[in-house]
């Protein structure tokens, strides 16, 4: 399991600094992410994808979970109107269908959302500062965090998560 860290940098030196010194403590580039305001200057920066970036997998998640709902309810008033020979394979079958249009249809619509999780930080990185993002694993979190409060008087830590996305 891993947590993500949260620190605000003030500017592009001391982030790229950041990015070398993580990737000198063997953090993977992987794990590593940044999030500038648009256009900002990311040379020799990891920048953050829509996975980190947006609602896509707390989407998807919810749509799998309405849509196979919904679609297990067809599925039985399905069973009941048609009288198939397998009324339990009906239901499943209709369940994964809804699940499968349900994850497709929100995930579309949480590509296009911004991060909750990040919402706090957009006052800052719309200023000029870079948000890192990384991904350790928790024996490795208060090694990390002190490597950059050591290194890094100028940064902020801002705090973690306790769960990270098992993908993003």
């Amino acid at each position: 399991m891993r947590k993500r860290i949260y620190w605000l940098l003030p500017d592009l030196g001391s982030a790229r600094r950041t990015m070398d010194e993580l990737l000198l403590a063997r953090v993977t580039e992987h794990h590593i992410h940044f999030v500038a305001r648009e256009g900002a200057a990311m040379d020799g920066l990891h920048p953050a994808n829509v996975l980190q970036t947006s609602d896509l997998v707390e989407a998807a998640q919810a749509g799998a979970l309405i849509g196979s709902g919904l679609g297990a309810a067809g599925g039985v008033a399905a069973a009941f109107a048609f009288d198939p020979g397998s009324p339990a394979a009906l239901v499943i079958g209709i369940a994964a269908v809804g699940a499968m249009l349900g994850t497709w249809s929100s995930s579309m619509i949480g590509s296009s959302t911004p991060s909750r999780r990040l919402k706090r930080f957009e006052r800052a990185v719309d200023d000029g500062q870079y948000l890192l993002i990384v991904d350790v694993p928790r024996t490795r979190v208060s090694q990390i965090e002190a490597l950059l409060q050591r290194t890094h008087p100028e940064a902020r830590f801002e705090g973690m998560e306790p769960n990270v996305p098992a993908f993003p």
